[in-house]
């Protein structure tokens, strides 16, 4: 009986680990489908305030009302859009993109002057190349046949955010006409004796997700400031929208940062090419560089505890593991969505597994 009891347990345990097995190779499969959910829950949680106001105070009908935010949304997006273009145009122009002659007489100005600052020799560098083999790997390497692979790689890169904006835009349209619609689903899943439960659970996870999205946004804001400034000191062009594409970044953990820095350090620099490098471009480049490294110390030692504990009410340490293993995981995507992933998952954990020793633990703070 002993034996039968103990094969009746490593059967359930291994039943079980297949089956944890068999759903995450699922989610990982159908990420793309994961995401359009949670950008269309966002942006439901961002714009059901829009459609209740338009309801309860305009009298619009629960559609037009819904039609209306969704139109109003996306002119938001488009306008955010349309501020990058005066960006472009000013660094096309600081890059001479329709004079080769002189991109070519600029590059090679601030290449010289940097090799100058730092004590080198253009005989050093190309010495440096040949016995390196660069030049060669480069040149054998080179086939034309990548044109064609860029192109197609170019079309599906469209196609997939086509397809990404039509499916956001379609679940975010019901999400918003039929706020329990996502609840209901859920409801058709679950027994009618933890019925009550899942209720509970939606709209804590609603609660708790609108407060830290309110908290990204003041994240945002905070780096925004920070990053304006710092730009306006140095006397970049274009400073705001430079900043806001930057601050926009932090919305990817760890990894968004170092991007918008080095998107910020480099149209620092293009912005005053053909200037001396020693006198004018290396110093502001150290002045924004200051103002990047002022704007993640406050990010990281006030901004992302205050949201991470009053939001989401999770340790900061907690939070950074999540993160890391959504990352391996599911790639940029996953780093993204992680912390409102893991939130839903430990409010659902605290409502059905109560009793549960380590979910008390885990839960404790909610």
């Amino acid at each position: 009986m002993r034996s039968k009891t103990i094969a009746n347990g490593i059967l359930r345990a291994v039943a079980i680990i297949v089956g944890i097995v068999l759903i995450a190779y699922l989610l990982f499969k159908i990420q793309s489908v994961l995401a359009y959910l949670a950008i269309a829950a966002v942006i439901a949680l961002l714009g059901r305030p829009i459609v209740l106001f338009l309801r309860r105070k305009l009298k619009f009908p629960n559609t037009l009302a819904v039609i209306a935010t969704m139109v109003f949304m996306l002119a938001i997006f488009l306008g955010i859009l349309a501020l990058f273009i005066p960006l472009i145009n000013e660094q096309s122009r600081n890059l001479s993109l329709l004079d080769i002659e002189s991109l070519k007489a600029d590059v090679n100005t601030l290449y010289l002057q940097i090799l100058e600052y730092f004590g080198a020799t253009t005989d050093s560098v190309s010495h440096l190349i040949e016995d390196s083999h660069l030049e060669k790997n480069v040149l054998e390497g080179l086939d034309l046949g990548f044109i064609p692979n860029v192109l197609n790689s170019f079309m599906n890169a469209l196609s997939s955010f086509s397809i990404g904006l039509f499916s956001v835009l379609f679940i975010s349209f019901f999400f918003l006409k039929d706020s329990k619609l996502f609840q209901n689903g859920m409801l058709t899943f679950v027994p009618d004796d933890k019925e009550n439960n899942l209720v509970k659970s939606v709209d804590k996870i609603n609660n708790l997700l609108s407060r830290y999205f309110a908290g990204i946004l003041l994240q945002l804001f905070i780096l925004f400031v920070i990053y304006t400034i710092a730009l306006l000191i140095v006397g970049v062009e274009n400073a705001i929208v430079i900043a806001f594409l930057c601050a926009l970044f932090n919305i990817i953990p760890y990894i968004g940062p170092i991007i918008g820095g080095a998107i910020m350090l480099t149209l620092t620099m293009t912005s005053f090419l053909g200037a001396d490098f020693s006198t004018v471009i290396l110093p502001k480049a150290m002045y924004v560089l200051i103002g990047l490294v002022i704007g993640q110390l406050i990010d990281n030692f006030f901004s992302q505890p205050f949201i991470f504990s009053t939001s989401v009410k999770s340790h900061p340490l907690e939070i950074f593991l999540v993160i890391i293993i959504a990352g391996l995981l599911f790639g940029v995507v996953g780093m993204v969505v992680a912390v409102p992933g893991y939130t839903a998952i430990k409010v659902i954990l605290k409502e059905f597994l109560a009793e549960n020793e380590v979910v008390k633990k885990l839960t404790k703070n909610l």
